[in-house]
């Protein structure tokens, strides 16, 4: 999986061009997470605008990549679909993860 990467300061977004994670790609979402994030400073928003279904092996992926960065560091998600939203909320893993509704938002946010 080609994930894209913006850098900021004291930000690394991370843009999913995918329109699913799900089982078939969820060990090369994880492997493309750690190597994106890897050395990273700041927190990390994961972008996942173009991403309409998640399934549970990408939910897994999605907390996998926030523990493999550590307590030091936060990966907040931004720009949910309404589906995807609808699974982070039936799991309670809103609870876990910061979201937003979109980057300038959580950008805006960002010493919180």
């Amino acid at each position: 999986m080609n994930l894209t990467i913006e850098a900021r300061p004291g930000a690394l977004i991370v843009r999913v061009p995918e329109a699913r994670i799900d089982a078939a790609v969820a060990i090369q979402f994880k492997d493309a997470m750690r190597a994106v994030t890897e050395g990273a400073p700041g927190r990390v928003f994961l972008d996942l605008h173009r991403v309409d279904f998640v399934d549970s092996s990408g939910l897994g992926a999605i907390v996998a990549a926030m523990k493999q960065l550590g307590p030091e560091r936060r990966l907040d998600l931004v720009a949910l679909t309404p589906n995807v939203d609808k699974v982070f909320r039936l799991t309670r893993m809103d609870t876990i993860f910061a979201i937003h509704d979109d980057l300038d938002a959580a950008l805006a946010g960002q010493d919180d």
